[in-house]
């Protein structure tokens, strides 16, 4: 995407609305706080944009262990079943640069995706840094990933039809997920990649354009990478970056959200056309006007209410019986 000379124009008038309005409030940016505080206020400001939480025909919260015993705690939405059958599961993880969010914060938009696409969804809550730095996060997503084809039919979903998800950080770890299950022979129906993060460094083109001003700041993203992963070296391994994977031949089919006034939207459009050239069949949205996190202010963005119609969409066809 070419740099452009007046980024703030790009935006739908409700987004530089609701931009304007965060300014106006004069909070202190999560960057400027440690990170027990920024959880804090993460967790009291995830929602205020947020629909309203549909309510679900079903919702457990459980624990699945994770390879050091650590108790993983999950939360299972669940549509309406005929007696017996199992269903298709969206394993899904939330955003929050690796150090922030939670399963809370991501309750509403779990919820929904449930309702719309008639699939369960299992939101994980993986360990958060610093006090659990790199590859734990990662570790966790894959030991839910695989405790959900190992023994998820003890809970009534389907090892069959398993799809794979999240935003941000949550997106970076859905990617990765699906790079080792290739790997190891677990054929997922989707992965559902709101705003990856993709690359190893924040140097690309749209990082100067939008890196102030747009929500996501620079300096918010230093301060998630310096607690998170904070060995440079360490960054190049495809389970942080997947575009740093060796290959992405036979990975599972690919529906990416992006946000185009949004720091990640050139490495996720760099990461689709790689899938693209391994032949991996990928559906990109690029919703136009809007920053990272859109997806989470649907009672102000209507650009987040589509992009639950189309992911749902998505995840409704790749996990139909075959």
């Amino acid at each position: 995407m070419p740099h452009h000379r007046n980024p703030r124009s790009l935006l739908t008038p409700a987004m530089h609305n609701v931009l304007e309005r965060m300014a106006r409030a004069g909070k202190l940016p999560l960057h400027a706080l440690k990170p027990e505080q920024a959880r804090l206020a993460y967790e009291v400001g995830a929602n205020v944009l947020e629909i309203d939480p549909i309510k679900v025909h079903r919702m457990e919260t459980f624990t699945v262990p994770a390879r050091d015993g650590f108790d993983l705690p999950v939360r299972l939405y669940a549509p309406p079943q005929p007696d017996g059958a199992l269903m298709p599961v969206l394993v899904f993880f939330h955003g929050g640069g690796f150090v922030v969010g939670s399963i809370a914060t991501h309750d509403s938009l779990c919820r929904h995706l449930s309702h719309l696409s008639h699939c369960a969804v299992l939101s994980v809550g993986y360990r958060l840094a610093p006090e659990h730095r790199f590859p734990v996060a990662f570790d966790d997503a894959w030991d839910a990933m695989q405790w959900v084809a190992a023994s998820g039919h003890d809970k009534g979903l389907d090892g069959h039809r398993i799809a794979v998800g999240g935003d941000s950080a949550g997106g970076t770890l859905a990617a990765a997920c699906a790079l080792q299950a290739r790997d190891v022979g677990l054929k997922l129906r989707l992965q559902l990649l709101f705003y990856p993060g993709c690359a190893a460094q924040a140097d690309s083109a749209s990082h100067h354009t939008f890196g102030r001003g747009f929500l996501l700041e620079a300096e918010h993203i230093d301060y998630f990478f310096g607690h998170f992963i904070p060995d440079h070296a360490d960054r190049e391994d495809w389970r942080f970056a997947p575009l740093n994977a060796p290959d992405v031949d036979g990975v599972a089919p690919a529906w990416f959200c992006l946000a185009e006034c949004d720091p990640l939207v050139e490495e996720g459009l760099a990461y689709a056309d790689r899938l693209r050239a391994a032949g991996v069949p990928v559906d990109l949205e690029l919703y136009r006007g809007v920053v990272h996190e859109f997806v989470k202010m649907g009672r102000a963005i209507p650009e987040a209410r589509q992009a639950h119609l189309d992911a749902a969409r998505a995840l409704r066809q790749a996990t139909q019986p075959k």
